[in-house]
């Protein structure tokens, strides 16, 4: 292991460890603190965060967009202290933490037999509206989670979220689409983050006026177990609890390739996306690139 993965896994390892120790405020105070001097300091992840909200937000002025990053940041860190502190939350505290609209798509997909494939984008707290559903709602789910370098932080991740109830799948290796999709036609949960294709072969979608790619295996999934595809949305207000809204099914097209009606569904994925990002664009936690144009030419992908 490199010194620069020992010391990223010592940081993690110092957050999980020191962060969820801390009062409520004062996690709140130091997320802010630590989000506002990243901020001031301008580097990539805050330039391209920036970048990318001037595709979210056309017009919008320097200004605006300066305000737009620094309050991204904020959320992006919210998300983090959140995360390193979940594992000590009271199951009270997780159930009271999240409030979701239009649940009843959820809980009548489940309860019709089906399996359900929710498809989220980078908003708010993603690990967060997990633990929720598996703590308020007692709904046990799976999910797929990249692996990261180095190796022990990746562990720290999986532990973390099997921690909160999840069934945690790598994202290589080839095996996570079939246990997906069995884990669908037993009538079960999969929760897929879905607006950025990690395998550089992913479907090309029209994304605020541009193109982006987008995973298809969310569309797949659903077309060949028969669950149903819902897009979710997720915000932060003002206050310690989350929002969030489940969208109505995305249909399967009754016509067409296997490709063509992956590209339908996921293009409605990525619609539904934009409204919700739309709608909180500083609650949207993408410090990369993700557009077509944005892209290393050479290499394909981010």
């Amino acid at each position: 292991m490199s010194a620069q993965d020992r010391l990223t896994d010592a940081l993690y390892g110092l957050g999980w460890g020191t962060v969820k120790k801390l009062p409520e405020p004062a996690a709140v105070r130091l997320g802010r603190t630590i989000a506002d001097l990243t901020w001031k300091q301008r580097g990539k992840g805050v330039q391209r965060l920036e970048s990318n909200y001037a595709r979210v937000v056309p017009g919008a002025s320097p200004e605006r967009l300066a305000e737009l990053s620094r309050a991204g940041m904020r959320s992006y860190l919210r998300y983090w202290m959140e995360s390193f502190r979940l594992p000590a939350w009271s199951a009270e505290r997780i159930k009271g933490g999240v409030e979701v609209k239009d649940l009843h798509h959820l809980t009548e997909g489940l309860a019709a037999g089906k399996g359900v494939v929710l498809a989220l984008p980078h908003l708010a707290n993603w690990d967060l509206a997990g633990a929720w559903a598996t703590t308020k709602l007692g709904i046990p789910f799976t999910t797929v989670a990249e692996r990261l370098k180095p190796e022990t932080l990746y562990d720290r991740f999986v532990a973390y979220r099997e921690g909160l109830g999840m069934e945690v799948l790598p994202h290589s290796g080839g095996t996570a689409f079939g246990t997906l999709a069995r884990r669908l036609r037993d009538g079960g949960l999969v929760c897929l983050v879905a607006d950025r294709d990690l395998s550089a072969s992913g479907v090309e979608v029209d994304f605020f006026g541009d193109t982006a790619r987008m995973p298809a295996g969310p569309a797949l999934l659903a077309q060949q177990t028969g669950a149903l595809l819902m897009p979710v949305t997720l915000w932060y207000d003002d206050s310690p609890v989350m929002r969030g809204r489940i969208h109505p099914p995305v249909e399967v097209p009754e016509s067409g390739t296997r490709a063509e009606k992956t590209s339908v569904m996921t293009q409605a994925l990525a619609d539904a996306f934009a409204t919700g990002i739309a709608e909180h664009p500083e609650d949207w936690h993408m410090l990369q690139r993700l557009w077509l144009a944005d892209l290393d030419p050479e290499k394909g992908r981010p």
